[in-house]
């Protein structure tokens, strides 16, 4: 019977964004304040999934084994570096967060059997790799706070309340929304980047957070006043809403993941990713 485990592992490490062929100002162009000297620091959390047979004893892998070989083959290595100089696989690509999980796959790839290495440069900022070929995804997290009512117009307030018991009383409730959105692309092979990350942010804070930041969304977002604004809804629209934007940056919109409290949350999913800023996807629902 196949099972997929996962080890957590963490290291500090610091980095700067800058290429020598730019000048000082086309390379503040470019990254922005991670191009100043000497660099910054984060600390990495690593997750590597693996994957095989239970064996005799219930396990896929010794978990002891598993920890030995992530720290002498990355860990160890990387924590307390300085990422531009520690890896000659950086003297070429820059290490951000999408390359570097790039290069711990390639590393721990001959020593264990992973299917995924998720790697997070900060509790808003993280990457995930399955190691095909440059191909990455790179997930920003952020929040905005709304009120909604759920009550279909159609419906009696009676007939709400079945449906939707509380969450049907006329002045509604708020949430705090926690929006995470994945994005696929291709890692580029000199800046390390599948997409300019603070396009991506202004993108997403363009199109969502302030429109729908302190709203009453059946109210104040047009969508919604035919529309009930269930979490599922609400990220379905805002993955419409961000598709055709992240294709004109160069990526794909893979994954929108709504949580509307820590009980509740929705993911949907496109279908058919762009690969220009002419061909939309069809959307899909995924599962709740």
């Amino acid at each position: 019977m196949k099972c997929i485990i996962n080890r957590r592992a963490e290291f500090s490490a610091s980095h700067r964004y800058w290429l020598p062929e730019l000048s000082e100002v086309a390379n503040a162009e470019q990254f922005g304040p991670c191009a100043k000297a000497p660099g910054h620091g984060h600390n990495y959390v690593l997750y590597v999934a693996m994957e095989g047979d239970l064996d005799e004893y219930g396990m896929v892998l010794n978990l002891s084994d598993v920890k030995h070989v992530i720290k002498r083959e990355v860990t160890s290595q990387l924590d307390f570096a300085y990422l531009n100089d520690v890896w000659p696989e950086f003297q070429h690509t820059l290490p951000t967060t999408e390359y570097l999980a790039k290069v711990i796959w390639d590393r721990l790839m001959p020593h264990l059997p992973i299917v995924n290495i998720q790697l997070f440069e900060h509790p808003e900022l993280w990457a995930d790799y399955q190691g095909n070929a440059m191909d990455a995804y790179l997930t920003i997290s952020t929040h905005f706070s709304a009120a909604h009512r759920l009550a279909s117009p159609k419906l009696s307030y009676e007939e709400n309340c079945e449906i939707y018991g509380k969450c049907a009383r006329p002045h509604g409730h708020g949430h705090n929304y926690h929006l995470e959105v994945t994005v696929k692309g291709q890692i580029d092979p000199r800046t390390g980047m599948l997409v300019d990350l603070a396009q991506l942010q202004t993108v997403i804070d363009d199109t969502v957070v302030e429109p729908f930041d302190h709203t009453f969304l059946n109210k104040d977002i047009p969508y919604f006043a035919e529309v009930v604004p269930t979490a599922e809804n609400i990220a379905v629209h805002i993955r419409d809403l961000l598709q055709a934007p992240i294709a004109a940056l160069g990526a794909s919109l893979h994954k929108v993941k709504l949580i509307e409290s820590p009980n509740n949350s929705a993911e949907v999913y496109c279908a058919v990713e762009p690969t220009s800023t002419t061909a939309a996807a069809v959307p899909e629902l995924a599962t709740v």
